[in-house]
């Protein structure tokens, strides 16, 4: 089978090269130039852990190729993946989905055979239906060119492995045709035991959504407990593992810190919020604003606390900053808590110092008035103090004595709440977390 992705960027590449490595011909449609010339040489724009080797391996077999041709991608297959982005519109909570709207009236004029085009972004619900009555006004072949809503489930530092051993796959679908062209063409994954769930269009588009809100809303919960763990003298660690083990809640993200970000979470949770407004539903979802309030609170938060432990004022302090992406594994500092907070400090008049392993060109892309370190002892060297605000490994396995040697004051604040305190202490450091003893 051969089938084509359009819109080539983190979503795009993984599924493109994925797809290449279950044994498909893929031809990947990016319309810009610099990407798509990286792609077509093996690279990756992004990091991805195990991105870029597969799409180079699948690049040099001529199993992956690139255009920007819609017309060569209609008769080069008959089932396209659309993998564009929809972010945050401007000036609104909602999501822009122009891109899918341009992705499929583009490709529409060309199909002049059966064809099914497949939704694979984070879209507000209706769209799908929206884009199905579209493509059937637009497609030569009509009610031939099928719709079907099929969204991804992708961790950022996982994405080749949640592709390939995906942890359930979703369907939103108008016929029984589109629905045996799907389970066929997903049949290598479901055949290790997969669960696939078919459903409707607007069941589908909320599947996605829903998840993400749902785990904001663990993470917002746990952070909101923590600021009354650390009124009364409570340890949230310890209360999230206790909670944890109640099988109904569960351990994953309970992780107290300093909140979540990324290209994901924080705008489809309100576009979330948006679209049930526009339902007529808002009220329902309202709850969600108090998790987006929560969330930005933690940032301000730890302003706040690194204000306190430099003595008041961040004017003329230098702090290390450890970590730039919104996590680890990744390049993204997209909406990211810790440059945010790190830009914060800076606008205050303190002199920030960045070190993340992987995101300190995209954070100075960003940034580029903060400081940047090329290792994390440099990012403390002559600092007044420390923030852990990305959970990279290397943070907590750092030698503690040269960390020690290099800064001007032993203090640390960990916004992760996953370094050795008692490590840090009996070395004669003042350290924080959030929400801990």
């Amino acid at each position: 089978m051969k089938i084509t992705v359009i819109g080539c960027g983190y979503l795009g590449a993984t599924h493109a090269a994925c797809m290449a490595e279950l044994g498909y011909d893929v031809l990947g449609v990016e319309v810009d130039d610099r990407k798509r010339e990286l792609l077509a040489a093996g690279q990756v724009p992004i990091y991805e852990p195990g991105l870029e080797e597969l799409l180079a391996k699948h690049v040099a077999s001529g199993k992956l190729r690139f255009t920007d041709s819609m017309e060569e991608a209609a008769a080069f297959a008959e089932l396209h993946f659309v993998c564009v982005g929809t972010p945050q519109l401007p000036g609104s909570m909602g999501a822009d989905v122009s891109y899918v709207e341009a992705a499929v009236t583009s490709l529409a004029p060309h199909l002049t055979r059966p064809a099914y085009v497949v939704g694979k972004s984070t879209v507000p619900v209706g769209t799908a239906a929206r884009m199905s009555a579209l493509l059937a006004e637009v497609a030569p072949v009509g009610a031939e060119a099928e719709l079907v809503w099929n969204p991804e489930f992708l961790r950022e530092g996982f994405a080749v492995k949640d592709t390939l051993e995906p942890d359930r796959i979703v369907l939103g679908v108008a016929s029984e045709r589109s629905e045996k062209v799907l389970r066929d063409f997903y049949a290598p994954i479901l055949a290790t035991g997969t669960p696939l769930v078919v459903t409707d269009y607007a069941t589908a588009e909320l599947v996605k959504v829903s998840a993400n809100a749902f785990l904001a809303t663990k993470i917002s919960f746990i952070n909101a407990v923590s600021e009354v763990c650390e009124a009364s003298g409570a340890d949230v660690v310890d209360l999230a593992d206790a909670i944890g083990h109640d099988a109904r809640i569960g351990r994953r993200f309970l992780n107290a810190g300093i909140g979540f970000g990324g290209g994901c979470l924080p705008k489809d949770i309100r576009a979330f919020v948006h679209r049930a407004g526009e339902l007529g539903v808002e009220d329902a979802m309202t709850f969600l604003r108090q998790v987006d309030d929560i969330n930005q609170r933690q940032r301000q938060r730890v302003a706040q606390v690194a204000t306190a432990m430099v003595g008041g004022s961040v004017s003329r302090a230098r702090i290390g900053v450890w970590g730039a992406a919104f996590k680890p594994d990744s390049d993204d500092v997209r909406d990211s808590p810790a440059l945010d907070i790190a830009g914060r400090l800076h606008l205050r008049g303190a002199t920030v110092t960045v070190y993340d392993p992987k995101a300190n060109g995209t954070a100075r892309d960003r940034f580029p008035t903060l400081e940047y370190a090329d290792s994390a002892v440099e990012a403390a060297r002559d600092a007044d103090l420390v923030l852990h605000l990305t959970e990279w490994p290397e943070f907590r396995s750092v030698d503690i004595a040269e960390v020690s040697a290099a800064v001007r004051r032993k203090q640390i604040l960990d916004g992760r709440n996953l370094l050795d305190l008692p490590a840090w202490r009996e070395a004669g450091w003042t350290a924080r977390g959030l929400g801990r003893r």
